[in-house]
């Protein structure tokens, strides 16, 4: 269903609405009393249709934020859509049982993917209700549990971890100075999503083109796997409130 819209921030409604009535009028020679509200109604419905064609608008009057939870949404689906594909294609190639570990590191890290665009609209929602403090908590609980991780961690997953920690420090930090850390919470999201997709993209290709017969092959595809369950780990670490 359309939702009304005011005709005044539509130019084209309002032409068209302004032509109906001139046409009605003038060419059509129908009463004004019955072309006016008809015109109108020309031009209400123009702007409503014009109004559904826009990008979502979220209302968090914050226009820089709402750009990147918009990028972010749309890529979180892409990212769902992509993780989909490798996990169906994981489960066709790896029927042995030495590959079941690097079967289901693949998809537990697919599953948490399919999810985040659920996850994502459930986090929009709650920054409509968060206030600093909360914030601060939420970030600060975060920065916690990644430091808890920090010294049972290694390689790829401790670098990971590492940059998350800074990204974590630097929105407290903001939150703390008054600033509006949501957008800075956002764009880490944005940059993780990022990092998931490419390493998703290498398992991908590594999948398709290397011998899953040979073990030594299936050990380097545990390595990329591992790396991109480090990546979920730490997505739904920061989309969680």
């Amino acid at each position: 269903m359309l939702k009304l819209a005011n005709p005044m921030f539509y130019p084209l409604a309002v032409l068209a609405g302004g032509v109906t009535l001139f046409v009605g009028v003038r060419l059509g020679q129908l009463p004004s009393p019955f072309m006016i509200p008809f015109a109108a109604g020309i031009a209400v419905a123009g702007a409503s249709f014009l109004k559904s064609r826009e990008p979502e608008f979220l209302e968090l009057d914050n226009p820089a934020l709402e750009r990147e939870i918009l990028a972010v949404k749309t890529s979180a689906l892409a990212l769902a859509n992509q993780a989909n594909g490798l996990n169906l294609a994981a489960q066709k190639l790896l029927n042995d049982t030495f590959q079941i570990e690097l079967l289901a590191t693949v998809s537990i890290s697919c599953d948490r993917a399919v999810e985040l665009p659920g996850k994502i609209d459930k986090l929009v929602f709650n920054l409509h209700h968060t206030n600093l403090l909360l914030s601060i908590e939420t970030l600060q609980q975060q920065l916690t549990e990644v430091q808890k991780k920090l010294p049972s961690s290694s390689g790829v997953a401790q670098r990971h971890l590492n940059q998350l920690s800074e990204s974590l420090k630097r929105n407290i930090q903001l939150a703390q100075e008054g600033e509006d850390s949501r957008l800075a919470r956002i764009i880490n999201i944005a940059t993780l999503i990022q990092d998931f997709a490419g390493v998703l993209q290498k398992l991908q290709t590594r999948l398709r083109t290397s011998d899953l017969t040979d073990s030594e092959q299936i050990n380097g595809l545990q390595l990329i796997a591992d790396e991109l369950s480090s990546l979920s780990e730490n997505l739904d670490l920061v989309v969680r409130q």
